[in-house]
Order: structure tokens, then sequence, then C-alpha cells
């Protein structure tokens, strides 16, 4: 008899594995997934390990094989066990990011009558109504009894019916979500001769079947239903008309459906390299070639170029070596707004091998892109930061573009990941070459460039039209002395002369301010009443598009009031500005210019980041407006301004990065200006134009700020110099939240001093920065020290907590 250690889907199982026998007949792997039994549900799992010993006894047996194939190479189920160990989440969850989209099935509970000569009578009003409805159903569902009683009154009446033996309680698997997509398909019943024939027998009574007839002889293959009835103009009936005189019939093919459909993509051959990009070249290739032996730790190369230098043309050629060598690759953006741009230039260098993962597919084009890659039909992956856990066979090459992004955490569910850390850690596991490019990386990658862990290759210069163009000029606008010169406006008088300069040239120009709508509060300025968000406790946003108050934590949404709802006085101020309000105020100073605003309320349908960008590329809008979407990668030649309406919307945030986070939006946005031959310049609004982090920026010196920044980690004891694990537990109640947090800080005091762990510090408890979040209260416990997943393993946390290992922001 053998054993496997399953994985299974529900949240009772945790970080731990479940013993299973494997019947005699079954054939099991590791990384396969199947159907488990627990305790009275059926559940789904992953075989994370065959042994001949179970773990634990007495065991129940397999049910049986989900997929006939692992669905997880033996590295992604080490990797899912890291996952799971160091971000401290559940094992199933950690595994679920390698498993094809649509595979999570939930457990639905049914309810069923058991015939019975009980008095029903006796029971009371919610039980009689439970009966009535199981007995009407047959098997009713548990979302059915909810809707009837109440979520908490509905599982009490059930727990009484099954005590009382009038109703049976089931389980089931909810339906598969996704399926492969089968199209109809025509095809001849007959020979060409005999189709021809008929064909011409039936051209005056019947010319629309006489017309497909001939149409099906004229290839071997079966025709594409929709395409034959576009081809000859005609309808299904048609068709039916000839299957039922037994001339054609109709059958199912599997059909892929294809995501780049719409793109048009022109084939590209590779650019010749300056010198710098081939000494950069150079050590990738020859570690391409080098890596498959074996495994001492992984290869990663820090590419640090300042924007416009190529870094996207050493990706490029680096993943035609890694082709070359029979491997292939993955390309990690930030964005998905960065998706279309990216998808061209790697299409057009890998025509018809190259696979995009993302969310915003639909379930069916993620599932046959999975299914793709798993074949082994694509050479590169490209998405955001779940493409990394794609299953590409013969994987040589990991690419992660604009490494220094927040967006590669995942922070909203866990396991709260790293893209970066989860990508070094598969290098490790697989020997695969890592490439983290970034014109501005993070403090810590680029420390570990400085200590060696990372390999650091420079670009220091531009690759564009104009020989030796030098780096757009950035001016800095003290906004402080504006308001002095009497301009109101939220436009300075010299970005307001660059923009009509820039419509005068018939130039393009960005406008970048990180915050939607149109103003980020509303006040009573009778009473100082501010409007705020009934579950989230923080202002409500002004969205001229829908002239409504908005939440932008919860999308709490409620019309904007013509009077003070505490003092009735009709005196409402609008106070700061957002996308939206740029884009009125423009409009008013510029009524010739033609606008475009690109940030996230305008990119809620499908295709929409690709529209955007393709009608400003063409020239169709002068302005750009936008938030952080338009300050990462985007390749706009004729952009010669970019204009940082307020620089200060992240400087001021309690967090040790925002400094950092700052200098990198500056820094990016910035780089999208004077990349065609008439160069560019920047201008940067602020009213703290003596920062360190703006000051760095305007001068596209990264090295000075690099350095002010890691002394001011060193001294404060900040990462890298240490690790970080952010608690935090949320409540409906915010009394039972701070005593929780109160009581999870003592217990981790005394954990820390019983084991003499010096270097560990606590800060906190406190509310977190968003103290109240879609109606739940925030505490939170910092930790600082090192090794803190080790440290936290064996402590346990209730229901309502959740860990963050290395926090990207507090």
């Amino acid at each position: 008899m053998r054993y496997a250690e399953v994985s299974v889907n529900t949240p009772a199982a945790q970080r731990q594995t479940f013993s299973y026998a494997i019947p005699s007949g079954l054939s099991i792997d590791v990384g396969q997934a199947v159907y488990v039994p627990f305790g009275e549900k059926v559940v789904q799992g992953i075989v994370l390990e065959l042994t001949d010993v179970p773990a634990f006894e007495p065991t129940r047996d397999i049910i049986g094989a989900i997929d006939s194939q692992p669905l997880l190479s033996r590295e992604h189920v080490l990797l899912a066990k890291w996952l799971s160990n160091y971000y401290l989440s559940p094992l199933f969850d950690a595994a679920a990011l390698m498993l094809p989209p649509g595979f999570e099935r939930r457990v639905l509970t049914f309810i069923s009558p058991i015939h019975s000569n009980f008095d029903i009578q006796s029971l009371n009003e919610h039980q009689r109504r439970l009966l009535e409805l199981a007995k009407q159903k047959g098997k009713a569902s548990l979302s059915e009894v909810e809707k009837l009683l109440g979520k908490k009154r509905a599982l009490n009446t059930i727990s009484q019916l099954i005590r009382l033996g009038l109703i049976a309680r089931t389980y089931e698997l909810e339906k598969v979500k996704v399926k492969p997509k089968k199209a109809p398909y025509l095809c001849l019943t007959v020979t060409t001769e005999k189709a021809r024939e008929t064909a011409e027998k039936l051209a005056k009574k019947a010319p629309k079947q006489a017309a497909l007839l001939k149409l099906l002889s004229e290839q071997s293959s079966p025709w594409s239903l929709a395409e034959a009835k576009l081809k000859v103009s005609c309808d299904k009936l048609t068709a039916d008309a000839l299957v039922q005189k037994g001339l054609a019939s109709i059958i199912y093919i599997e059909v892929r459906r294809e995501p780049l459909a719409h793109y048009n993509i022109t084939p590209s051959e590779p650019l010749n390299l300056t010198s710098a990009q081939e000494s950069v070249l150079k050590p990738i290739q020859s570690s391409l070639k080098e890596a498959g032996g074996e495994i001492t730790r992984p290869t990663v190369f820090l590419l640090h170029g300042v924007t416009a230098s190529g870094k996207t043309e050493i990706y490029l050629q680096a993943l035609a070596e890694a082709v070359k060598l029979g491997k292939r690759g993955i390309v990690l953006v930030p964005e998905i707004a960065l998706t279309p741009q990216t998808i061209e230039r790697f299409s057009a260098r890998f025509p018809g091998r190259v696979a995009i993962l993302h969310s915003q597919l639909s379930l069916g084009e993620q599932f046959d892109e999975w299914q793709r890659i798993r074949n082994g039909e694509v050479d590169v992956v490209v998405g955001p930061r779940s493409a990394l856990f794609a299953p590409q066979p013969n994987l040589g090459l990991l690419i992660i573009d604009e490494e220094h992004e927040w967006t590669y955490k995942q922070h909203d569910q866990s396991p709260r990941y790293h893209a970066r850390d989860a990508a070094i850690k598969l290098a490790e596991l697989t020997g695969v070459v890592v490439i983290l490019g970034s014109a501005t990386p993070s403090t810590e990658t680029y420390y570990c460039g400085q200590r060696d862990d990372y390999r650091l290759l420079q670009l220091p210069e531009r690759v564009v039209p104009t020989e030796n163009a030098p780096l757009p000029k950035v001016e800095v606008v003290d906004l402080r002395e504006e308001l002095k010169a009497g301009n109101r406006s939220i436009f300075s008088r010299a970005l307001s002369q660059a923009i009509s300069q820039v419509l005068t040239n018939r130039e393009q120009a960005i406008l970048f301010l990180n915050r939607r709508g149109a103003a980020t509060a509303i006040q009573c300025r009778n009473c100082g009443f501010a409007l705020k968000c009934k579950r989230c406790d923080i202002p409500l946003t002004y969205h001229l598009d829908a002239d409504s108050l908005i939440c932008h934590r919860c999308n709490y949404q409620t019309k904007a009031p013509q009077i003070c709802p505490n003092c009735l006085s009709r005196r409402i101020r609008y106070l700061g500005i957002g996308t939206e309000k740029v884009e009125e105020e423009l409009k008013s100073a510029f009524p010739q210019a033609r606008l475009l605003r690109w940030d996230s309320d305008v990119t809620q349908r499908r295709h929409s980041h690709e529209a955007i960008l393709n009608k400003f590329r063409s020239h169709e809008a002068d302005i750009l407006i936008g938030t952080q979407m338009v300050a990462k990668g985007l390749d706009l030649p004729l952009v010669t301004l970019v204009g940082v309406v307020v620089a200060d919307t992240s400087l001021n945030l309690p967090d040790f990065r925002a400094g950092e986070r700052t200098f990198q939006l500056l820094s990016q946005v910035a780089g999208r200006a004077g990349r065609g031959p008439s160069g560019g310049q920047v201008i940067i609004q602020t009213y703290c134009p003596e920062h360190y982090a703006v000051q760095a920026a305007a001068k596209h010196d990264y090295a000075s700020f690099y350095e002010q920044e890691i002394n001011f980690r060193r001294q404060l004891r900040e990462p890298p110099f240490t690790q970080l694990a952010c608690l935090t537990y949320t409540h409906t109640n915010d009394n039972r939240c701070r005593e929780e947090a109160e009581k999870m800080a003592r217990l981790i005091t005394e954990e820390r001093d019983a084991r003499g762990i010096a270097d560990l510090s606590l800060v906190g408890p406190a509310p977190a920065f968003m103290h109240r979040l879609r109606g739940r209260y925030r505490w939170q416990v910092i930790l600082r020290g090192s090794y803190l997943s080790t440290f936290l393993t064996g402590i346990p946390f209730p229901q309502g907590w959740t860990i963050d290992i290395d926090p990207v922001g507090l």
C-alpha cells in the first residue's frame, strides 16, 4: 500500500497536508489533482508527496484523479511548499497559484427532506418554512435556504431539523467553470463530385443551399459554420437543410479562444546594439549557456538602465538566445496596462509563439492559454505577477521588468507573496537565469547588487533617434511661489507656457497626477463637517463623470449633497484635485486641445488599455492625463512634455518607503519625455522642492538618491538591514480589535523573551493607517527582526489575523 500527502482545498487545512491511501489500480504521481474525502465532504486536493508510510493514521482512500497528468511540476510543488512556509499561508492557496484557471470548485451544501411521521405542527415558523422549501425543491441549496431565512438563522435551523431527523445534508462540488471550447463545423457526407452535381441542380430552386454546397466542395477539410455562413451570406437553416438531405453533417471541433486575435502584429528583426548594450548582453548569454548544471545559487542579473536605454531589446535578444538553446522564457510586467505594448514587441519578435496571462482575459481565454503553455506551444509567456507560475516547460529565463514596482507584491489575498522573491526561489530550484530590470531599482535590490548577491549591469545612456541625446531637462516649480505670485490655477506659469508650445508645435504632452476623481474631499465651510465613507471612515472622492461621491476602498457611492448633512448649510466646498479635475481645467484653459484620460475609471472595459494607447500613439489626442498607468514603460516618441501636476501625493505618507516611491514615480514619468528626435522637457510642480527625492529625480540621479536612502534605512534599521512582518487583526468591534492586538503583542513578547531573541522588536499594537475598511476595524502589530517566518510559525493565530511577511508598505 502506498500513501499520498495531499493538500486539500478547504480552509480547515491551513499549512498541513493529509495522508490518504492510494487504492490499487489507481496511478497517482506528485503534482496530480485528486478528489478526496474530507469529513462528510468530497474536496479537491493536490498530491505533494508519495510515501510508504502515512504521516497520520488511520487513512482514507483517494476517490480518484481529476486529471491523468500532474498539474504541478516537482519544482512547482517545492515552490508551493516554500511559499506556504515563508509567507505563512494555507498550503492549498500556494499550490492554487499554479493550477489551471477555473480549476478551483467550491463545495456546495444541499438540504433534502427525509420522510417521517413527525408532527410538523410542533415546529416553529422558520423550521416549517425550511422543510416546505426542501419538499418543494427535493434538494435545496444552502444559498436558497439563506435567501429564505437569512444567513445566521439558516445554519441554526438546518442543524435543528437534522437533529430531529427531518432533513439530510449532502455536499457536492460546484459545476466545472470552464472547458475546452468546441465550435460547429460543416463537412460533406458525399463525394466532391456528387456535391458539385447536386449544387448545380439546386442552383435555381435553392440558391443559398447550392452556394453553401459548392463552398464545401472547394476544400477537403471542414468549414467553420460561422465562416461558411459569412462566405455565402446564409443562415443556419441553410446548413440544416443540407444536413437533412444527407449532403453534409455538423461536427464539433475544439477551437482555441485567441486573446491576441485583435492585434495587428508585424514581424520585426533584432536591432543593432550599442556597445553598452552588447557588454550587458554577453554575460547574460554566457549564463544561459552554462545554466542547467548543478545548481549552487541562482544567477540573478540586475539590469539598471536609465529610461529609454534599450532594456527591452536586451530582454528580446536574451530570450532569442534562450530559445536557440532549446529553452523558454517568462516576462513579467507590473501592470496590465503595460501588457499591450509589451505583447506587440514580443509577438513581433516571436510570431505565434507568445502567450499572455492576466485577469482581464475571459476565463476561457485564460484556460486555453494555460493549456497552450503547458503543451509547450509557446516560447514566451507575458503577464503580471501571476504569470510567474505558468506551466512553462524547459524554462530557461525569467525577466521581471520594472522590478521595483509594488504591484509585484500580492497584498489583498493569501499568499501575500512578492513575485521577485518567488522568481528568485524558482531560479534556485530550477537553475533558470533571472533578469531584474529597472531605471529605479528598489533600495533592497540595488543593495543586493552592490554586495554582489546579484550581478549588476549598467546602461547609463539613452538609445533614441537623436544620437547622444541627453535625458530630458527637468524644471522643479515651487507651488508656494506660484501662490505668492497670485496664480491660483492648478497649472504653474511654466507648465501653462510649455503646454501652449506643445500644442503650437503639434507635439504631445503627458500630465501626471496619481489621484483619480475631481475632488479628494468635500467639507462644509460652516461647521467643518467632512463627508466620509460609512464603511471605511475615509473621505469620499467626488467624481464628475458619475456626479457621485465614491469610496476608493470599498466602492460605496452616494450622491453629492447640496446642503451639509450636519448643519444644513449650503456652503459646501470641494477640496483637492484628481485626474478628472485636471481634464476639466485643461478643457477650460486650452479648448483647442484634444484630451485623453487614462486611469482605472476609464479602463473598466475589455481592451480599453489598448484603445487608449493606440489612440494616443496615432496622435488622435494632444494631451494624455493619467495616474501611475502613464508612468511605466510606455514608449511614445511624440511626447515632448511631461508635467507632474502635484508631486507630493505620496511624499508625506507615514511609510518609510514614501521617499523611494516618490522618486521612482517622478523618475519613471519623466522618462516618458524626449524619446523622439524633438527631445523633451519635464516640469515637476511641488510644495516640497527641497526634498531629497524630488531633487534626485530632477537631476536623474539615482546614485545620490540611493546613498541618502540607504543611510536613512541603516540609521532607522529598516529593510534591507532588517526584516519586517505586519500582523493585522480585523473585527467589526473596535474594542475587541484592540484587545486582540494587545493580547497578540503580549504573546509575541513572551515568546521572544522565552527564546532569548535579542534583535526582535515590536511596533504597536496601534490602529492601522486605514483604521476602518469595509466595515471592519483594523489594528496592527509590526515586527522588526530576522527569520520572522520561522519565529511566527509556532505561534497560533486565531481567525481574523492576516500575516504579511516583507510588506511593501505600512
